[in-house]
């Protein structure tokens, strides 16, 4: 099937592949330096399993690798099963494969220096409805020139790639002063605690990249913070407006694109009245259903990453502010709204969050965002995500926090049921000497001259391991599909990718 499929894409490729050989896979006039056994090395890489890399992430992505709640990834059988398919392909390709239950290695080589790579196997959740076919099946077809489905870019592209990028290195008996690792972690979108007492039994690798984030190299990261605020239900007789329902969001790290209100004893003029401010709002598409007095509201904006609130739409702050016409009653619902309009709006970096704003000139914005809100028992839990750079203290961006949320509750006599705050630590690598090797590979493939190191929003386990720092699959500028019901790789980036990665490989472990 794979086959088939690939020598369509290949056929509808031909243009794009032909300017990717002109424009990012031409060496001869770049400056940057790249040894003939590395080139060789990645260009007989591409050439002899493109094919076969199609049929392993095909092989990879139909396992819906998300976590579930309750359930440890050593007990998931969609897990274990994804892990017994990588074993089967580590064998077929001469490498070694360890099972330490959330972290899997396969290796190449038995030198006591290590070199790591550091990617996982888990997904984030994906909602099937709104995919063009299944998100747990390759898609070559529906977008030439595209690989879609859930885990092509994050992360089990890059896995692939780096399972191939070992096979060369094998096949063409490239002499090693370092084994090669490559570790596929179970955990890294939900629960990082297993990856800490893995570390804490075994030595890791001296030297690691990550491959879950951006080119050229990542040396920072924001940390990954949470805001959830619940708001308890208070049960409304009253024959003025009021909102009985709001809800939107998916997962924490996705910037909503769904979002839905329900407003009780509404008439034609509010209708009328709500279509002329959504009309003023033109990134969002609205849906209004009016039944009786009951007015449904359906907002529709744009999936993406939350490091990155500036690449979608955020359906939730666009459909509050839409309601921003007036102060709610403090049901749940409205309390909710007011407090989003109040204190969020549809500003990326919390410019209305009280004094928590600030940047650093490397890492960027401090960025707050709405991203889900569930619906309890007896109330709503609203759910901000934060992604801090480096420049304010812990403590002090939790008092910035905890003054806002309690301003708000004196000023709206309105008291919230539950409060948690979690303030991540930012990350910057300032110890790893594989940088110039990596911008050296970087700049040779792509052109890009001068490439230097650059900050990221989002977490990786680059923290975790010794001078680590992050090595794509992303390129700069390109907007990242990984948190989004549209996630994919180009059929291009995917073969660049895998030339990188030999590339690099060959450069800091030949002998």
């Amino acid at each position: 099937m794979f086959l088939h499929l690939f020598n369509k894409l290949q056929s509808s490729s031909i243009p794009l592949m032909a300017g990717l050989s002109m424009a990012l896979f031409a060496s001869g006039s770049l400056q940057a330096k790249v040894s003939n056994i590395a080139t060789e090395a990645a260009d007989f890489a591409v050439k002899t399993y493109q094919k076969d890399m199609l049929v392993s992430l095909g092989s990879l992505v139909k396992y819906n690798t998300v976590a579930k709640a309750g359930l440890p990834s050593t007990d998931n059988p969609v897990h274990q099963a994804f892990k017994k398919e990588l074993a089967q392909q580590a064998k077929q390709l001469g490498l070694d494969y360890t099972d330490h239950g959330y972290v899997i290695i396969i290796g190449l080589g038995d030198n006591e220096q290590r070199f790591g790579l550091i990617t996982h196997g888990d997904i984030q959740p994906a909602n099937a409805a709104k995919w063009a076919k299944s998100p747990f099946e390759l898609d070559v077809t529906s977008e030439p020139g595209r690989l879609i489905g859930r885990g092509t870019e994050d992360d089990k592209g890059p896995i692939v790639n780096v399972l191939y990028a070992m096979k060369t290195i094998k096949q063409l008996n490239i002499k090693l002063k370092k084994r090669i690792e490559l570790y596929v972690y179970m955990a890294e979108e939900s629960d990082w605690q297993p990856l800490k007492d893995h570390i804490k039994q075994y030595s890791l690798p001296q030297m690691n990249i990550t491959l879950d984030a951006e080119y050229p190299v990542v040396t920072a990261e924001k940390g990954y913070g949470s805001i959830n605020i619940t708001f308890p239900e208070n049960k409304l007789t009253t024959k003025q407006l009021y909102i009985s329902e709001f809800s939107g969001g998916f997962f924490g790290s996705q910037i909503p694109e769904d979002a839905q209100v329900i407003i009780e004893n509404s008439s034609q003029q509010l209708l009328v009245d709500i279509k002329k401010r959504a009309k003023a709002d033109d990134k969002v598409k609205y849906d209004f259903q009016q039944q009786g007095s009951r007015l449904t509201i359906k907002a529709l904006g744009k999936s993406a990453h939350s490091s990155k609130p500036k690449d979608g739409i955020n359906a939730i702050s666009h459909l509050s502010q839409l309601l921003a016409f007036q102060r709610w009653p403090n049901n749940a619902s409205g309390a909710l709204v007011n407090f989003i309009n109040d204190n969020l709006g549809i500003s990326l970096y919390g410019e209305k969050f009280g004094n928590i704003a600030y940047r650093d000139d490397f890492m960027g914005e401090m960025s707050v965002q709405a991203t889900v809100i569930k619906q309890l028992e007896h109330g709503i839990e609203l759910n901000i995500n934060t992604r801090r750079p480096r420049g304010k203290s812990a403590e002090q961006l939790q008092g910035e926090i905890i003054d806002v949320i309690s301003k708000w509750q004196r000023d709206n006599q309105f008291t919230l049921a539950d409060i948690s705050t979690k303030v991540g630590e930012p990350f910057v690598q300032t110890k790893a000497p594989q940088i110039n090797t990596l911008l050296n590979v970087f700049s040779h493939y792509t052109g890009i001259v001068d490439a230097k190191p650059i900050s990221i929003g989002g977490g990786t386990n680059s923290r975790l391991f010794p001078t680590a720092v992050s090595f794509g699959p992303s390129m700069p500028g390109k907007e990242y599909s990984g948190h989004t019901e549209h996630e994919f790789i180009t059929h291009e980036q995917f073969l660049l990718n895998l030339k990188m990665y030999t590339a690099v490989l060959v450069e800091l472990t030949k002998a």
